[in-house]
Parts: structure tokens; C-alpha cells; sequence
């Protein structure tokens, strides 16, 4: 099984990679540090599975794992350390095939490829359990697009140029968001929705 790893953290990719390719069936046929490299790696060596960290620069894991399945059929496995309930959500909608948190076994992440390259899906059952009782998410598709930016510290003049809206319309939707969370300011609002995975 030929697979791609994409971990902006050198030291856990360079880990992971090593441990990987201790096992027999499993070779690492390219590494990345970006969501972007990952994608052009993924194109390049057509891997049979490709392995995504769910943070990183540029492009996070789950943007990565959508240009991925809409232009190869490549299965992909996010791992991470943030294992929030709405990001399952987001994850199993844009195609993934895998969900695992980073604490789990080099050995069984072996597994758990062999069965995603098999045909099959995971979940780590614990963030698949707390995932059926979080809450849904109250915020329109705009009001998340404009925390996400938010929550890297922009200003409303910034966001405004980046979703090419107009400052006070900007504001209009940042407050709407901010009213349904029960927040007092978009920062908190931003955190509140990354906390709960839904940016």
C-alpha cells in the first residue's frame, strides 16, 4: 500500500513516516508539510491512500481531502489532535474515510488503513460518540465563512476585502453570529465556533 503523509509538524510526519514504514505492506511514497504540497503530492504519485493532518497552513486537511476526492479517487485518512465533533461532521461529508485521533498506536493506525484501503470507513468510536450529542450548529454557511477569518485576528476592514462584502454588512453578519452564540465580541464568537469544529 503506496500512501502520502501531510503533517506541518516535521518531527510527528518524520515519526509517523518511520513507523509506517516498518510494516511490510505500507510505503511512504511522499511527505508534505501543506495542505497545497500534499494535493500536488497526491496528483504526482497517485498513491492508494493518502494520510492528512487536520491543521495545517494554507490548506487544512479537510480542504485538502476535497480537492483530493473530487479530482482522484484516493481515500483519505485525517488524523489530528483536535478531535471536535463538528469537524467529524465536516469531515465525513467531504468524502473522508478515516477519522483518527493523533494518541492512537502507530500499529493501529496500520490497521486502520489496511481496512479504509480494504473499502471500509473509521471513526474513532469516542469522537463518533460525542459527535451524536453535540449540538447542531445555529449559524448560516456566510456567518461561519466570516468567522473563519475572524478567528485568524482580521478586521472587519480585512474580512470585508477577503469575502468582498461590504464593512457593514460584515458587521450585520458578525453580530447576527455573535447574538446566536451569546458572545459579546467576534473573537469570541470565531472561538467559540472553532471549538465546537464547525470552522
Amino acid at each position: 500500500m503506496r500512501i502520502v503523509l501531510a503533517d506541518d509538524e516535521d518531527l510527528i510526519r518524520g515519526a509517523l513516516a518511520t513507523l509506517l514504514g516498518l510494516e511490510d505492506d505500507i510505503e511512504v511514497v511522499g511527505q508534505a508539510g501543506d495542505g497545497h504540497t500534499a494535493v500536488d503530492l497526491v496528483r504526482s504519485t497517485r498513491p492508494d491512500l493518502a494520510v492528512f493532518d487536520l491543521e495545517m497552513p494554507g490548506c487544512d486537511g479537510l480542504e485538502a481531502a476535497s480537492r483530493v476526492r473530487a479530482e482522484l479517487d484516493v481515500p483519505v485518512v485525517i488524523v489530528t489532535r483536535h478531535a471536535r465533533p463538528g469537524v467529524l461532521k465536516r469531515a465525513l461529508a467531504s468524502g473522508v474515510r478515516g477519522f483518527v485521533p493523533k494518541t492512537t498506536a502507530a500499529s493501529r493506525l496500520a490497521e486502520i488503513l489496511r481496512d479504509v484501503h480494504a473499502g471500509k470507513r473509521y471513526v474513532d468510536p469516542e469522537i463518533a460518540a460525542t459527535a451524536l450529542t453535540a449540538s447542531s450548529c445555529p449559524l448560516t454557511e456566510r456567518e461561519l465563512e466570516l468567522l473563519r477569518y475572524a478567528h485568524t485576528g482580521s478586521t472587519v476592514s480585512a474580512i470585508a476585502e477577503q469575502a468582498h462584502l461590504a464593512p457593514g454588512t460584515v458587521r450585520n453578519y458578525l453580530s447576527s453570529a455573535m447574538s446566536k452564540l451569546g458572545v459579546s465580541t467576534r473573537y469570541e464568537a470565531a472561538r467559540r465556533a472553532w471549538e465546537e469544529g464547525w470552522i
